[in-house]
């Protein structure tokens, strides 16, 4: 059942992802910032515990090797931080206020975040693509999101006539991730023999720490009484806006490969990179820039339901990809 699971995408993270939503909707009171566990303090230093193990865990070295490739960079930065905030805020002013705006808001947010670094890199492996590209261009991409997602967010509130507290946020980010990023890099000469040992490890506790915070958010959103107003709609929308999205500039990443005459190994970086968003970085991003705002779990979701999408299509893409080689 597992290995069947496993083929199409889906593994214990996954799982994980969808019980601490029903975990949730059962035990909000648990979850909630200022609940009985106390959820919103742990979360927060949570925050900086994930950049942390990511600048630890990050191996400078790895991304040298892809560095002269420019075109490839280029199109998978042009794709992740220009093509889907563009095509997202089309989407918005086509559908005239049909999608509400938390959603459509999610929806923005998953759009201006960066490429998925562990399974990028691990599809463009089962395909046999540009393994070294696909680093480079994934760790370069988390990198510039974490300045560009909160800019980016800030202008599509600020269009609507609201606006995050951008200073605020942008201490925040300072504080929890970059620094943290930076003193992992720094820690990393001396604990590299240890981290390598532990390095399952060091990838749950990353993993277990996304888990809290998405409990915290939704048992915020339950606790409020934010889902009370959404019916299946809301869920259909989500899940179907988002495989649109990753449909779309799927066939939009092959057709550029082809018409900029990309190699077979480029193709697969650029087109599994690009398609990509972090729910990684995207749900510790949302809890600095939406704190404990009870509509987080709503802004969160089509992010939850694209990181299911993306990894399932991308599974199935790469072995069939990998067949063909």
């Amino acid at each position: 059942m597992f290995k069947l699971l496993g083929r199409i995408g889906i593994d214990g993270f996954l799982l994980g992802l969808m019980s601490m939503v029903g975990l949730a909707w059962v035990l909000p009171d648990f979850g909630r910032s200022g609940g009985h566990l106390h959820m919103d303090a742990v979360t927060t230093y949570g925050v900086a515990l994930v950049f942390l193990l990511y600048g630890l865990t990050l191996p400078p070295e790895r991304m040298k090797a892809g560095l002269v490739n420019w075109r490839l960079h280029l199109l998978v930065q042009t794709s992740t931080f220009l093509l889907f905030p563009v095509l997202v805020w089309a989407c918005a002013l086509a559908l005239g206020g049909r999608v509400g705006p938390d959603l459509m808001l999610g929806f923005f947010f998953l759009a201006a975040l960066p490429s998925a670094i562990s399974s990028s890199v691990a599809m463009t492996s089962i395909a046999r693509g540009n393994v070294a590209g696909a680093i480079f261009n994934a760790t370069l991409s988390s990198l510039i999101g974490v300045v560009l997602t909160p800019l980016w967010v800030n202008w599509y509130l600020s269009a609507g006539g609201a606006s995050l507290d951008l200073g605020r946020v942008l201490v925040k980010i300072m504080l929890l991730v970059l620094l943290p990023i930076v003193l992992g890099q720094a820690l990393r000469p001396w604990a590299r023999p240890w981290i390598e040992r532990n390095i399952k490890w060091l990838k749950a506790l990353d993993r277990v720490t996304i888990l809290l915070i998405v409990f915290n958010s939704f048992s915020d959103s339950v606790a409020e009484g934010v889902w009370a107003g959404q019916g299946s709609g809301f869920v259909l929308q989500a899940a179907g806006g988002a495989a649109a999205l990753f449909a779309f500039v799927f066939v939009s990443l092959r057709l550029a490969c082809r018409l900029l005459g990309f190699s077979r190994e480029d193709a697969i970086a650029g087109v599994f990179c690009g398609t990509k968003k972090s729910l990684a970085t995207g749900v510790p991003m949302a809890k600095i820039m939406f704190g404990a705002s009870p509509v987080l779990g709503l802004i969160i979701a089509p992010t939850i339901l694209y990181h299911l999408i993306q990894l399932i299509a991308a599974g199935i893409i790469a072995r069939r990809w990998q067949d063909e080689a």
